[in-house]
Formats: structure tokens, sequence, C-alpha cells
């Protein structure tokens, strides 16, 4: 099986206007001015950092903002102009909803099961609904028409609807899969959590996770439900990415990320023996430190040598006790045998680290051979990319911008010339 990380591009709306509740980073810096093309050039450098590991990458492309289509749908009308006005002047908190580049955190794109776990042999892919929060409930149908395209061969792919609305699901921020060493046999872990913890929405419930896995066709035996630690949606973790990653037979979790960390263990090891668990005690790094920094929402990869690397923002290195603990554990000859360090700031002062910038999809090789190529990556494409951001992405954006016209047809025109330059028709995507 082959791993493609599909990072998504930072859009031209790239805005700090605080609309997730309960993710501290997004509150934090709400108000601020932000950085639109220098953050899409920062998402850029780190996937061309993963080409140069030797590793597959793809691309998902920014939603079309400011959406017009959702404003319509909640009563404004007239032209594009004309209901974003309308907009501006009556409801400019909506304006913002409709504004936001949230989708770029693609691990919320959807929940990915690959052919060898489910029961009809192909990579099911489920869109996450994310209604939870409103800017990111918006998303889903931007999302599915991406995915549809990218993954069109019914052979090897199910591309799935987002669940109905009352079943909140945020996609695989809040799922791990762990194999054995050699990839043979899989168990795959489904994170929820308990409404109101701490205060903060839990954005993933129960009911969900069980719809996806009955529509994945997956095995009951190897599947598991873990419910988040209300002490770590209270401190912020709003996913549990923020807390754990798991890739290939390791799981790197705080010591506080789940609510029966016991009962996790025990049915990972009874199935996968071979799985190791590297835990960071709450003693040596607390769970504060460990959201501050998104020590967890880092990405473990495996490189062409065989060596598991941790691919971390540049906020774990400079945090002294996060350091420490992982030089540590490289000198103690654990599985993560490479700390590297990528700058992806913007997207971490909205609230999103490396591992919320992809979505993992586990494929054979003939399944990779038809997955449409303008979502994945070489060199040629990042430079085509990079020359679009450079050129039409906004270089700042404050909060009263997100009601000037001139921003409106600037992000609308930034995004037709970043399809054209990959070659998407205006109306593919």
């Amino acid at each position: 099986m082959i791993e493609v990380n599909f990072d998504g591009l930072i859009g031209p709306t790239h805005n700090y206007a605080g609309l997730a509740h309960g993710n501290l980073a997004s509150a934090v810096n709400a108000g601020r001015t932000s950085a639109p093309r220098q953050a899409a050039l920062q998402g850029l450098a780190k996937m061309r950092a993963m080409i140069a590991l030797g590793l597959p990458q793809g691309v998902l492309l920014p939603h079309r903002r400011p959406d017009t289509d959702w404003l319509r749908s909640i009563g404004f009308s007239g032209s594009d102009p004309a209901v974003l006005a309308a907009a501006a002047r009556d409801e400019p908190v909506l304006l913002a909803n409709a504004c936001s580049a949230s989708a770029m955190w693609t691990a919320n794109a959807a929940t990915v099961s690959p052919s060898t776990d489910t029961s009809d042999g192909r990579c099911h892919l489920s869109v996450a609904n994310l209604t939870t929060m409103r800017h990111r409930g918006i998303e889903s149908v931007q999302t599915e028409r991406q995915l549809r395209l990218a993954f069109a061969d019914g052979r090897f792919f199910a591309v799935h609807g987002a669940l109905p609305a009352a079943f909140r699901d945020e996609g695989a921020a809040n799922f791990m899969r762990l194999t054995t060493p050699e990839g043979a046999d899989a168990v795959e872990i489904f994170v929820y959590g308990e409404a109101g913890a701490g205060g903060f929405p839990a954005r993933q419930d129960l009911t969900a996770s069980q719809a996806i896995a009955r529509r994945h066709g997956l095995a009951p035996s190897r599947t598991c439900f873990a419910q988040q630690s209300a002490a770590a949606i209270a401190v912020g973790a709003f996913h549990n990415d923020v807390v754990a990653v798991a890739h290939g037979h390791v799981l790197f979790a705080h010591e506080q990320a789940f609510a029966d960390p016991i009962a996790l263990h025990a049915f990972v090891r009874d199935r996968l023996p071979a799985t190791r668990i590297v835990t960071v005690p709450a003693a040596e790094v607390s769970l504060a430190t460990a959201i501050r920094s998104y020590l967890f929402n880092s990405q473990l990869v495996t490189l062409p040598s065989g060596d598991m690397a941790l691919v971390l923002p540049q906020e774990s290195r400079n945090e002294p006790t996060v350091w420490r603990w992982l030089e540590a554990e490289v000198a103690r000859g654990g599985p993560i045998r490479r700390l590297i360090v990528v700058d992806v700031r913007e997207s971490m002062r909205n609230g999103g680290g490396p591992a919320c910038l992809r979505l993992r999809v586990q494929m054979s090789a003939a399944a990779l051979a038809t997955v449409d190529r303008r979502f994945l990556l070489d060199d040629a494409a990042c430079d085509r990319i990079e020359a679009v951001v450079a050129a039409e992405w906004p270089v700042a954006i404050a909060p009263d911008d997100l009601g000037n016209p001139d921003l409106w047809l600037q992000c609308h025109r930034a995004r037709a010339a970043l399809l054209d330059a990959l070659g998407f028709g205006p109306d593919a995507l």
C-alpha cells in the first residue's frame, strides 16, 4: 500500500476571524492581520519538503470564497457583488463565515479506509459534514466535488457524501489507523468526544463514527471506538489529532489523550502485538504545553529508508520541554528516528499544524494509477502553483478588509488563475 498525503493549499481569503470555538489558537489570534500569500507559500514549502524526502504528495485546492451560494441559501439575493455587499453591511459575521479558508485543513475533509480494511475491497472516503462549526459546515459540497473528481474510478474507490447534519463528523482528524510492521493487518480507531466537555463542543460524536464504520464495511472485531478525554477537550484539543497521531505500527499520544487509554492499548495490542505505543507523560510535557506547541499535530511518515520521521511545526522546536523530550526519545532508539521541522506559522496561528493540513489516502499502485493526475504534485506542478500564489494571492488581510469588494474580486480571480494553471476548467471545482 502506498500512502499519499493530500495537503490543502491555503486559500487567498485566509484570515483571522476567530470563528472556531474551542480552538485556542484561533481565539487568541482573532482580529490580527493575516498573510495569505505567505501562508500558501509556507504550506507549499511543506509539500515540497515531503516530495524531497521521496514521499508521494498530493494537493486539494482552495474552495470558492467568498461563498455567495451559501449566502444566497440563507436569504441574501442578487448578483454576487450585491449579495456580498448586503452581507458586509447587515451580517458581517456571516460574511466572515462565507470567507473562511478553513478547507485548507484537509484532515477534516473526509475519513478514509483503505481497500485492505473494507468488505468490498475498495478504498472508501466519507466526506465530513463539519456541522459543529458554521464556517466549516459550508465545506462538504465543494470537498465532495474534488474527491469525486480525484478518485473517480469506481473499481478502486467509493466516495460517500456527508452524513446527515445530526451526526457530528469531523473526518480523519478524529481517526487513526494502525498496522503490523509489514502492513498485512490493521485496526481502525475512531475517536469521539462527549458534548460540552470543559465548556467546549466535542466535534465528533460516537454515532457518526459508527455510521462511517458501517458505510465502509469494516470488520467490527478490528474497529475500535475510543473516547477522547474530557481534560483534553477542556484544554483545547478540539480534535484528537491535537493530542495523538498514529502511523504504521506506531501510536504516539499524550498520556491524557484518551478517557480510557488502558482499554485502547489492550484492544490494539491484542490484535497487533507488534504495535509500538509511545506515550508522552504529563509530568514531562503538560497537556496544555502539548496543545500549545502542537506536538501531536505532526505528521508521522515512513521514509524510503524505512525509518520513521516526525514532521513538526517550528512551535514544537521552540518549546523547551517538548524539544527536550523529543531529543531524548530519539536518543532512546524508539521508533521515531528523525525530527523534521517545518514552518507553517500562518496555519498555526489559525489553529492548524502540519497534520491538519493533510489527508492521508492509502492505496495500491493500481489504484494510484487511476487518481486524477492534476491532484498529484511534482516539482513542476509546485512551480506552477507557486507562480500563481506569488502573483495573485493577497499579501495581507485585516479584519475590516473582508467587506472590501476589491478583495472579493481578487480572491475569485486568484482561485480561477490557480485552476487554469493546473488544467482545470473554470467550473470543474
